[in-house]
């Protein structure tokens, strides 16, 4: 298995392909792929990302059969059990990185916000749910400046939430915490930009290694 600084490089190659247009020949499907991974898989990165149609993490990241583990939620929240997928492919695959990915203009933020200026009556419980695990993101921002700014404040809070998925796997979870003490798991934040396709990994990514 890659280390998680390799598997970083290898996510950042495939936007940096991926932004470009232009495809790896590597990630195309083929029968010997296909029959290989028929018996196990070994993903170098989980990538915790939104459900938005606009942000399929193998594309955005030019990757093929076998390489992510990608666990999608609207709002790229944290639940029980989103950190259950991701113990179980960190501990069971020896995967090194996880990837938090939300995105700009993300539908969870902009449907919180609108939630919190005008309450609505007899929502959904399960769409309430969502909306709670963002609330905490969205609501300390209303009492600055941005509150006077809508998109400033969209801005804002999608990088707060993704900071709070975050923060809620490296210290949510006995297994996760463990395994990033031993070294051996790196939770990263990020924000795809639905308007160039270029992926800022900004929270948690490790500077460059000294010579």
């Amino acid at each position: 298995m890659i280390s998680a600084r390799e598997a970083l490089d290898s996510l950042r190659e495939g936007n940096r392909r991926f932004v470009s247009s232009v495809r790896s020949p590597d990630v195309l499907l083929s029968h010997a792929r296909r029959a290989q991974l028929a018996s196990g898989q070994k993903p170098f990165a989980i990538i915790l990302g939104c459900s938005d149609s606009r942000v399929p993490a193998e594309i955005v990241f030019d990757q093929g059969l076998g390489d992510l583990f990608v666990i999608r939620v609207a709002g790229n929240i944290v639940a029980p059990s989103q950190v259950g997928s991701v113990e179980f492919a960190a501990a069971r695959f020896g995967t090194p990185l996880v990837v938090v990915l939300g995105h700009s203009q993300c539908g969870a933020i902009l449907a919180t916000i609108e939630e919190l200026h005008r309450p609505t009556e007899n929502q959904s419980r399960n769409l309430r749910s969502i909306v709670d695990r963002v609330r905490p993101s969205v609501e300390g921002l209303l009492a600055t400046d941005l509150a006077h700014d809508t998109d400033a404040l969209v801005r804002h809070a999608v990088r707060a939430n993704i900071r709070a998925s975050v923060s809620h796997l490296r210290h949510g979870s006995e297994v996760l915490e463990q395994l990033i003490q031993e070294d051996r798991l790196l939770v990263v934040g990020a924000e795809y930009s639905l308007e160039t396709g270029v992926v800022d990994l900004f929270d948690g990514v490790p500077g460059p290694l000294s010579t």
